[in-house]
């Protein structure tokens, strides 16, 4: 997998959109349509890509954007990702969130300008190494708003000839995502909806078969269900992947494992973290993340879920062990020690230096 790292030197270019359409697409979650406020081609992206969205109101947005702080949120690209021309996203409403889906449900309108960003894609489909031909049925398995990124997975593997099934499952027949954005599609009859999570995941997972993938995203119970599941019946782990919107808020094993200290320092206490580029040392409390810590001191490096989910702040490493508290790095990513998320991870060592 490749991480995204923050540099402070360095942002991904920035992208004016317009909203050309805004709809339901259950009670609580829109799609917005945009394209390039200069009509011109938009960027490529792969399936399970993202776009970074300033979810700042256009009143508080400065003429230069580098000069404030952006208010980043991260949302699934969930359309073709074989048309230049537009780019789909849909938004749950979160009533006791910080503020970026009430803002995109409630006041953005088509015509509207957002400024945004492609962000690195921690969610890819793993293709194949065999032709489509030769190639099972992949899996997908989504829940609630979840669905979003495995619609353009499914886009992607029907533009590429391969065969999968996608299940959706929802609350209730009305909240499947699915049913509008796979309308007209070919791919439309590879869709199976599912009210409740009644359904037998052993007989819906199936054996591990070569070449065969399965993705999944939703609600954390959900993940871990079907981790648990295809794990019992035998599927090799790296046949297995997933992205979380949000932590969970369970005793889910991480992906990383323990943290252990090293000579005597706690990994919940206080540490200090040293900017590679000018040697600035700057000390975190126990009680604040390294983020908080960096913009305390006036460093910047792009943040969104806070969560440890969605990977935009990770970091490079140059010295010490981090304690990784994330839910994006992949075990060995976590194990070579050099990068981090200063959102949620801290320091096993009394000194972190990063590459900043």
């Amino acid at each position: 997998m490749r991480t995204p790292v923050a540099t402070t030197s360095s942002r991904p270019p920035v992208l004016r959109l317009r909203v050309i359409a805004r709809y339901a697409l259950s009670e609580r979650i829109i799609a917005l349509e945009l394209e390039a406020a200069d009509g011109m081609p938009l960027p490529a992206y792969e399936a399970g890509a993202h776009l970074a969205i300033d979810c700042r109101p256009a009143s508080d947005y400065a003429n230069d954007p580098a000069q404030d702080e952006p208010r980043l949120r991260h949302y699934s690209l969930c359309g073709d990702p074989s048309n230049p021309m537009v780019y789909l996203i849909a938004i749950q409403r979160e009533s006791d969130g910080r503020g970026g889906s009430r803002f995109l449900c409630d006041d953005v309108r088509p015509g509207d300008l957002l400024h945004a960003s492609t962000s690195s894609n921690l969610f890819p489909v793993r293709w194949p190494a065999v032709g489509p031909n030769s190639t099972p049925p992949q899996l997908l398995i989504a829940g609630g708003v979840g669905i979003t990124p495995l619609i353009a997975m499914a886009w992607a593997l029907d533009n590429a000839g391969i065969a999968f099934t996608l299940h959706d499952f929802g609350r209730s027949a009305d909240a499947h995502v699915s049913a509008q954005l796979s309308t007209g599609t070919r791919w439309r009859h590879a869709v199976r909806r599912h009210v409740g999570r009644g359904q037998d995941l052993v007989a819906l997972i199936g054996p591990p078969e070569p070449h065969r993938h399965l993705y999944v995203c939703g609600p954390a119970s959900m993940i871990d269900a079907v981790f648990e599941t295809a794990a019992t019946l035998g599927w090799p782990h790296d046949h297995i992947h997933t992205e979380r919107f949000t932590a969970p808020t369970t005793g889910a094993e991480r992906p990383g494992g323990e943290a252990n200290a090293e000579g005597g320092h706690h990994a919940d206490g206080p540490f200090v973290v040293e900017i590679a580029s000018t040697g600035q040392r700057i000390p975190v409390t126990a009680g604040e993340s390294v983020c908080t810590a960096l913009s305390r001191a006036g460093v910047r490096i792009t943040v969104s879920c806070e969560q440890g989910v969605c990977g935009a702040c990770t970091t490079r490493v140059l010295s010490g062990t981090p304690d990784h508290r994330d839910w994006v790095l992949s075990a060995d990513e976590q194990e070579t020690g050099t990068v981090f998320t200063p959102c949620c991870s801290r320091s096993r060592s009394p000194l972190l230096v990063l590459d900043l």
